[in-house]
């Protein structure tokens, strides 16, 4: 159902002039879609990787730390935690920073509205990513982390060459979740004017009045981009799992 969906927007696009100009005007904002979505989810995953670890650090200040940030960003719509983060602690943020980068080097750092939407979205997605890390972590077994302490590695060592890379198999399935997740939040850039798809479809269909077929196009886009994306993660999670079933 879903590819013949595809198909039919597809035959509208190449036959119907009307879904051509849609497409016309549109499908440039998908290069700064693709790119805000693989920025987001670098800077998320860093963020994620620091305080999933974090919350299962032995200092309690760390561990604290972390877990209020974790709580505190999923205990809040992203909508208005975009707008409090982008509009608010990022610019305060810039200010402060460039007040004394003007006093010791006599130049400021400016950041665009849409690098501050990434920087926003990624700091949401990071406290999500951290529960993912947190959670593989854990799935490890504590013979594993013995294991590897007596073998006379630090905790350090045993953390990134034992635990880390056996947790990866469990974390790759959310982790890819997470990405088409981001994929698709990309949306909320538009609100602040970020020229993506859904802000392409929202200028075209207010300019023509055309609505049917500005989001239209918009949404074959996404349904496109999203199918791609979860058979992908469908076939690296058959590969990554596939020992464990006996395959070869």
């Amino acid at each position: 159902m879903i590819l013949a969906i595809l198909v039919w927007m597809a035959f509208k696009i190449i036959t119907d002039d009307d879904y051509d100009l849609a497409w016309t005007r549109i499908w440039p904002g998908l290069r700064i879609t693709i790119e805000a979505t693989a920025e987001i989810f670098a800077i998320a995953l860093v963020i994620g990787l620091v305080f999933g670890m974090g919350q299962l650090s032995r200092n309690v200040v760390s561990r604290n730390v972390a877990r209020t940030y974790v709580e505190f960003v999923r205990g809040i719509p992203i909508l208005p935690l975009m707008f409090t983060l982008a509009l608010v602690i990022v610019p305060q943020a810039t200010n402060a920073l460039n007040g004394r980068l003007d006093a010791w080097f006599g130049w400021e750092f400016k950041l665009s509205f849409q690098w501050r939407a990434v920087v926003t979205v990624a700091l949401i997605y990071g406290a999500y990513m951290a529960e993912v890390f947190r959670g593989g972590i854990q799935s490890i077994p504590p013979g594993q982390v013995e294991a590897g302490r007596s073998l006379g590695l630090s905790r350090r060592q045993t953390m990134n060459s034992v635990v880390l890379p056996q947790a990866m198999r469990a974390m790759i399935p959310p982790l890819g979740n997470n990405f088409i997740a981001i994929l698709k939040d990309t949306s909320l850039l538009s609100v602040l004017g970020v020229l993506e798809i859904t802000q392409r479809a929202r200028q075209f269909s207010a300019s023509s009045f055309k609505f049917r077929e500005g989001y239209f196009v918009s949404v074959f886009i996404y349904l496109v981009l999203v199918m791609a994306l979860s058979l992908l993660l469908s076939v690296l999670e058959r590969r990554m799992t596939r020992d464990l079933k006996g395959g070869r």
